[in-house]
């Protein structure tokens, strides 16, 4: 490279690394932050509405790629850059500064969700930029490796992020002692032993330090954003009189084009969309939420397994130009879709042996299908009291696998671990009971009929013991299959002390697990820019490579943890959420193979403009 050419590559990839960076933030704290802004909602809501939140800075993402797509092309590169830093970096500080639910209500996450909305907008127009300004400056045949710093960006600004979170989190944590975990009313919440829930002081206030702390790498990028010139490509075509007047309606407005951005979309977007999510947050997510790893231990593992996969970017990318860009990618997404069943099912194996094991025992909810909702309540208003929604909630808190069977209509739901049948219970039902109960206890003192008081707060006690009856029963039949209600009592989970505590088996096992998925992301993603870079004139290149990329990681790729997960909830298999990737990443297969030109990489991205 010249020394321009490294100081192009520098230059776009530091501020892409530092908005990367403000972006995933939430994503590496998305269980944390759901339990700060959607405290009212019941768990298995929270933890999918929390992913929704974090999805909705992907869902914006396809309208910031048509405003900035379109800003790139009729007024440069440069000046839609900095634009796009400037919004990214004040709406991540504001998230550090916003008040949780406990504080301002149901406003606290509005506002949560309106400013990842911001920060949308904002990625929609940034990657888009980088990729073309570095590919608009490298050799026709470097141009799959030059490119592939860029995809680096998004991997290292995830690893910076982790960084970042778990030096605040060692020293808070250290520092500081943990506080009780309060409902919405601000009462205490139990553990299934009966000891209150305690949090540490990060989970309380500390996880705001990494979006406070971001305002200091804007200003950096600012910096280096205002020291950067505009593409040359650009500047031609603007002194030429080239450029596009209405580069959306040329980019979009007729089938030619068009149809180029639907199998952009379709025939390699999807795929790698999908296969970096699952590879990247699903796999922390599920970390953290299924196996039940703490969060320190989930981001020392994906941080070291970021590391060492990484250098794929710069492998796959280089390969890229000299065998083309259809085939590793195409390549990458079939290899995800056989293996993520059986990865996953090892990871869970290795990772919490304990609970895999477990997991063993056959479990079944039998139930009136009447009698079951899809428990997804992303308002909080709807309240989940039949016996299957009551069985199903307390099974999806613990990670049991469970299937469910028909019974008879009207019937109680029963789970059955093993050969122990616990009896599920109507939760309005027994609250209307207790009402009932406790009006008739309120009468009967109001009398001198000592017999008449008994009978009445015996009924009353016998309608309280119902709920924590049922949960002392399953959390007994559980403990006896072996499942692991109190993390301090599981000691074969994956634990680390610190970011170098990973010299163990169980530990380098998990490693070599999340690095395999990092390398599969590395495959799909090191080409892609070239890949979409070269399906476009330089006239409408920003705005026609913007739209496909980010429909498809905005929301393919974006929707992935949040969807597997609200499936995993609904079927009761943990696994079973990653169907959604696997399916898409096989429609990717066919559709590229089919539709997806070959021999991109021996193209002359120029030649549209000469001729014009």
């Amino acid at each position: 490279m010249t020394a321009e050419e490294k100081k192009v590559i520098v230059a776009s990839s530091a501020g892409t690394i530092f908005e990367w960076y403000d972006f995933y933030l939430y994503g590496s704290l998305a269980a944390i932050i759901g339990a700060q802004f959607f405290t009212a909602f019941p768990e298995a809501t929270r933890n999918v509405f929390a992913l929704l939140a974090f999805a909705a800075g992907f869902i914006v993402r396809p309208l910031g790629a048509l405003v900035f797509g379109m800003l790139g092309d009729l007024v440069g590169r440069k000046y839609t850059f900095l634009m796009t830093i400037l919004i990214m970096g004040l709406s991540t500080f504001l998230v550090g500064l916003l008040p949780n639910y406990n504080a301002w209500g149901a406003a606290a996450p509005i506002i949560l969700i309106a400013l990842r909305m911001a920060q949308g907008l904002a990625l929609g127009g940034e990657y888009g930029g980088a990729a073309i300004y570095v590919a608009e400056h490298a050799p026709p045949d470097r141009r799959g490796y030059y490119t592939s710093f860029i995809q680096t960006t998004a991997t290292l600004g995830l690893l910076l992020s982790l960084i970042v979170i778990l030096v605040v989190q060692g020293y808070v944590n250290s520092h500081y002692p943990e506080t009780a975990v309060l409902d919405a009313a601000g009462a205490a919440v139990m553990n299934p032993d009966g000891t209150p829930q305690m949090m540490k002081a990060f989970n309380a206030w500390g996880w705001r330090i990494p979006f406070l702390g971001s305002i200091v790498l804007l200003l950096i990028s600012l910096y280096i954003r205002l020291q950067m010139n505009e593409s040359p490509a650009f500047k031609r075509m603007k002194e030429e009189g080239s450029a596009s007047k209405a580069p959306l309606r040329e980019a979009f407005g007729n089938w030619r084009n068009g149809k180029i951005a639907l199998i952009a979309l379709l025939g390699l977007v999807a795929g790698q969309a999908v296969v970096w999510y699952t590879g990247q947050f699903y796999a922390l997510f599920f970390l953290q939420n299924v196996i039940k790893l703490d969060s320190f231990t989930a981001n020392v593992l994906v941080a070291w397994s970021l590391i060492l996969g990484t250098a794929g970017f710069l492998f796959f990318g280089s390969l890229s130009d000299r065998i083309g860009r259809k085939p590793i990618i195409l390549a990458g997404c079939l290899i995800a879709a056989i293996s993520y069943m059986p990865v996953f099912k090892l990871l869970t194996s290795v990772a919490n042996p304990v609970l895999f094991a477990a997991q063993q025992t056959p479990v079944t909810v039998s139930a009136d299908p009447a009698d079951c909702s899809f428990q997804f309540n992303p308002t909080g208003t709807l309240k989940f009291t039949n016996s299957c929604d009551v069985a199903k909630a307390q099974l999806q808190r613990t990670s049991v696998n469970y299937s469910t069977v028909a019974a008879p209509a009207g019937s109680i739901a029963e789970i059955k671990v093993g050969e122990t049948v616990v009896p599920s219970f109507n939760a309005a039902a027994n609250a209307a009971a207790i009402k009932a109960a406790t009006e008739a206890l309120t009468a009967a003192k109001a009398g001198t009929d000592q017999a008449a008081i008994d009978a009445a707060q015996a009924a009353l006690d016998k309608e309280k013991a119902v709920k924590p009856g049922f949960e002392k029963a399953l959390n007994e039949a559980l403990k006896a299959a072996g499942y692991p209600l109190v993390a301090a009592d599981n000691p074969s989970i994956a634990k680390a002390s610190n970011f170098v505590d990973i010299f163990t088996g169980q530990k380098l096992s998990i490693i070599a697990i999340l690095t395999f998925l990092i390398i599969l992301v590395t495959m799909v993603y090191g080409p892609i820019a070239a890949a979409l870079v070269e399906l476009y004139p330089t006239r409408i290149r920003y705005s026609g490579l913007s739209l496909p990329y980010h429909i498809g990681n905005g929301w393919f790729g974006g929707l992935m943890p949040a969807t597997a997960f609200a499936i995993s909830a609904q079927t009761g298999n943990i696994y079973s959420g990653l169907w959604y990737a696997i399916i898409i990443a096989l429609m990717t297969v066919v559709i590229g193979a089919i539709f997806v030109p070959g021999g991109t990489h021996k193209k002359d991205i120029f030649a549209d403009d000469l001729r014009r």
